[in-house]
């Protein structure tokens, strides 16, 4: 499955937050919803497919650990559709001016040492 549609489910995206603070078994998941088991080890399955998650030995159990990557291509591709917000525009806007300033200061010291 494709990381869009692994995170397309509520539980599924919970999980991902839970590993995000630690990494858990999957007893550890299961208990803190109020579906089976074995649904858990489906979300999980699924996450696994997606490379969202990876279960890692760990004594005698597997934990889960979250595994970002996907969701960072992800937000790229999709940071694709957002506009700027007027606070990122008025950033931009700042920043042509402070460059457009350090040139003029430049342009005014060489001209007064007679820097052609």
């Amino acid at each position: 499955m494709d990381v869009a549609g692994a995170i397309a489910d509520p539980v599924r995206r919970e999980i991902l937050l839970m590993l995000r603070e630690e990494n858990l078994a999957a007893g550890e998941i299961a208990e803190r919803f109020a579906i089976s088991r074995p649904a858990i080890s489906r979300h999980l399955r699924v996450l696994r497919e997606s490379g969202l998650v990876r279960d890692e030995p760990d004594g005698r159990r597997r934990v889960y650990v979250l595994d970002p990557a996907p969701l960072a291509e992800l937000a790229g591709w999709l940071a694709r559709f957002l506009r700027p917000t007027g606070w990122e525009h008025r950033l931009d806007a700042l920043e042509t001016e402070v460059h457009r300033t350090r040139r003029a200061r430049a342009r005014a010291r060489d001209d007064k040492e007679g820097i052609a």
